[in-house]
């Protein structure tokens, strides 16, 4: 069978359960060999999104839409965080209604020290399943994916990896 045939008869749902189970078999492994004793994979994932924003910060209800947690969790991860000097909390000066949440630097260097084993180990697993041109495409068709769920904005920044992110110097330390 061509490969044009095969593509017409792969239902939406049948690609939809293989992407979704091949995300979930990849974060139970990331999730048992996460490589810190400092944060849990969770804790991480906000780390990793305020590490890719301007000045490593956002509000509390924009990280919510950007992290894999309800926004009690988010909550509730961000005290345990702040209170850990990983985090800070300020009330947002354009709208005192809301909390602004930063990376602090040592937040930052906790993330750093986490990214660098995490990005080995995807860039690994990744590499060892799929060529350069797939995994190209792989990202082309997640963010087209995601692009078109959310309605065609594309507020969400994927495309930086792990040990990039952990290697790049900020605009704190670039100066």
């Amino acid at each position: 069978m061509a490969d044009h045939d095969y593509a017409h008869k792969v239902s939406p749902v049948a690609a939809w359960e293989a992407l979704f189970r091949a995300q979930v078999t990849m974060m139970r492994m990331l999730a048992e060999d996460f490589p810190s004793q400092v944060i849990s994979l969770t804790e991480y994932d906000v780390l990793y999104t305020l590490s890719i924003q301007p000045e490593r910060r956002m509000r509390i209800r924009d990280l919510n839409t950007r992290t894999l947690l309800t926004q009690p969790s988010v909550s509730r991860l961000v005290d345990r965080l702040a209170a850990r000097g990983i985090l800070s909390k300020s009330v947002d000066p354009s709208d005192g209604r809301g909390t602004i949440v930063s990376l602090t630097t040592d937040g930052f260097e906790v993330y750093r020290e986490a990214a660098r084993v995490h990005g080995r180990t995807i860039s690994h697993e990744m590499s060892k399943a799929l060529h350069p041109d797939e995994l190209a495409q792989l990202l082309a068709l997640c963010d087209k994916l995601r692009i078109s769920v959310s309605g065609g904005t594309d507020d969400c920044v994927v495309d930086t990896a792990p040990e990039a992110a952990a290697e790049a110097p900020s605009a704190a330390t670039a100066e």
